[in-house]
């Protein structure tokens, strides 16, 4: 069997490294409410955490539970989260979810992946972040843009689709790890190792990164 990279090998201490960079690291979008915390995280889907947080004060003041978004008009819906991308689509979602919850859970948001996924909208990294930030549920790892694009220029994985990059995070980490890892890995993407412009000279962990340098394309799409 031939020897695991070194940046696999030090993987664990390269995170601690990175979690204690980012100790404020946690799930961006404020709600907190698993109902509300589960909308949010539908209408985020290619928008950003920012514009959602400035569009569910005024929706939840109108619809605070899922009986309430299961009566109202898409219309509605629509009008309230227009600033926001699909919105359109997304507002027949949400009423979906809603709709779904009061007739197979009683009005509850389920703390079960394979539930949640049945839900309109759902996929597999909308239920980990519900299930990890609202229940403290570490059913998977959270595999976001960022989340990819750091693991692979990390070293961590050479994988490219978002359920095997989980596979194997969930290999390399313990389950311990699972829930805060996303989030300090999205922080750093966001303040450091970014898409466009990494700043491979001022991040702490340059000397475990395979990618120091020279990774402004790695978990890219080509220019």
């Amino acid at each position: 069997m031939p020897a695991k990279p070194k940046s696999v090998r030090n993987a664990a201490d390269t995170y601690r490294r990175l979690r204690e960079l980012h100790a404020d690291a946690t799930c961006e979008l404020t709600p907190r409410d698993p109902f509300q915390l589960l909308i949010a995280v539908v209408l985020s889907a290619q928008a950003t955490d920012v514009a959602v947080n400035k569009v569910t004060p005024g929706l939840f003041a109108r619809f605070a539970d899922a009986k309430a978004l299961a009566a109202a008009e898409v219309g509605q819906v629509e009008e309230l989260i227009k600033t926001i991308g699909m919105y359109r689509q997304k507002a027949r979602n949400v009423i979906g979810i809603a709709k779904k919850l009061v007739e197979d859970h009683g009005g509850v948001v389920p703390g079960d992946l394979e539930a949640l996924v049945q839900l309109p909208g759902v996929g597999r990294k909308s239920a980990n972040v519900v299930l990890g930030t609202a229940f403290g549920i570490a059913s998977g790892i959270v595999v976001d843009t960022h989340v990819q694009r750091l693991s692979q220029r990390l070293g961590w994985t050479k994988q490219t689709k978002p359920e095997l990059i989980e596979k194997e995070l969930t290999k390399l980490f313990p389950v311990d790890d699972w829930i805060m890892l996303s989030h300090v890995l999205i922080f750093h993407g966001r303040r450091v190792c970014t898409a466009r412009a990494p700043a491979c000279g001022s991040c702490p962990v340059t000397d475990a990164c395979p990618s120091a340098g020279s990774a402004e394309d790695v978990g890219r799409k080509a220019r």
